[in-house]
């Protein structure tokens, strides 16, 4: 990929959104140098014709003042600061700025919660929990979509790992 301003190679793919829409931007380090300096808000998304990303309808002011007046109450870090930085002051920042979070979340990842591999040396009730937690989750869809078999299925299989016992073994209305 070649560099937005300069068309040298790319070492950095920034994404944002902007208005809920992720748009893409490619720059070299040189560049990328220069977009770190700035002050404040990003040049990516700016109105003016140093923007990289020309938008219809870029962050207004009353738009950057409610960015600004988002603080977390732990670290005092705005959410423009964190939009800014790339980086959040502290683990009360998720909470903090939840609602610009999840959309963002959710374009870089997919998804909004983890759903991936367990380190191999994680405790067996984290699984055991993650697992449980996952089977709740599916039952509840199958309820919704009223697919009770299913529902049943999942219902056993969260009852034998709740006690211990093979999920796949039948359960005591099914025996005979």
């Amino acid at each position: 990929m070649k560099c937005n301003r300069c068309s040298k190679m790319a070492t950095h793919h920034i994404t944002e959104l902007v208005k809920s829409e992720p748009h893409e931007v490619h720059l070299c380090e040189e560049c990328f140098a220069n977009f770190m300096q700035q002050p404040g808000g990003s040049e990516l998304t700016s109105g003016g014709g140093g923007g990289l990303i020309k938008t219809s309808s870029g962050l207004g002011e009353s738009e950057l003042e409610a960015l600004e007046k988002l603080v977390c109450p732990t670290c005092k870090i705005t959410y423009r600061e964190f939009r800014s930085q790339g980086r959040l002051g502290c683990a009360h920042c998720y909470t903090a700025f939840r609602d610009e979070l999840l959309p963002l979340l959710e374009n870089i990842h997919g998804d909004t919660h983890h759903c991936g591999k367990f380190p191999k040396r994680a405790p067996d009730d984290s699984q055991k929990r993650y697992q449980l937690i996952k089977l709740r989750n599916d039952l509840r869809l199958a309820i919704a979509e009223e697919s009770y078999e299913e529902a049943a299925r999942l219902r056993d299989q969260i009852h034998g790992l709740e006690h211990g016992t093979s999920a796949d073994a039948p359960s005591r209305d099914t025996a005979e």
